[in-house]
């Protein structure tokens, strides 16, 4: 599968709702401390959303959801992945993506056979405390000759002025949350970032 360049992360609809109008392709849901009936309501939502507009949506973490609520695929923690049953996301044809911090984790995610593994962070990341160091393009570059042809999604500190060096660097796909969020205008920064990669 090929991943669009730029990969938006959101805390919820209405993000979602502000931000793929703007051309946003691929756009992951990653709701925190909701309750379950919330995070399906709102995953509804967002898969009517982007389907009208012709997006990809990634629902973060909640398999059982995905599976409900008919999403097509599911990004998948570590812990997650332990807890997921992935002979019913494949029965059911949702992809799903996997993230990873170190060589164990990549070797335990490309067992599971992912449609595509996130490294990070790439750089410092001020969005949440992270127990890892920032891995830097050295390890995205290992990563990319390590899984071959599968997707490489690269997260953490990403700002489009980093974006070029991390894409030569072998990431497919750039996954952002606070360059934007962050923003005193999320949606003119969300053009800057479909300028700068999109158009590559």
């Amino acid at each position: 599968m090929k991943l669009a360049r730029f990969y938006p992360i959101v805390p919820d609809i209405g993000w979602l709702e502000r931000i793929v109008p703007l051309g946003v392709k691929f756009v992951q849901l990653r709701i925190k401390d909701a309750a379950r009936a919330d995070i399906a309501e709102q995953t509804r939502r967002a898969l009517a959303v982007t389907k009208a507009h012709g997006s990809q949506l990634i629902l973060n973490d909640y398999w059982d959801v995905a599976l409900e609520t008919g999403a097509d695929f599911v990004h998948l923690g570590q812990d997650d992945l332990r807890a997921a049953d992935l002979s019913a996301l494949r029965n059911s044809g949702i992809r799903f993506g996997i993230s990873t911090h170190d060589e164990a984790e990549l070797a335990t995610a490309l067992a599971a056979k992912p449609d595509y593994v996130a490294l990070g962070p790439i750089y410092e990341t001020k969005l949440k405390v992270m127990p890892w160091a920032p891995q830097g393009l050295d390890r995205l570059r290992k990563w990319r000759k390590a899984i071959g042809a599968l997707p490489l999604v690269a997260i953490g500190g990403l700002t489009p002025e980093r974006a070029p060096a991390v894409a030569a660097a072998g990431a497919d796909s750039l996954a952002v949350i606070t360059d934007f969020v962050t923003a005193e205008d999320p949606e003119a920064r969300i053009r800057t970032w479909l300028r700068k990669v999109e158009t590559k």
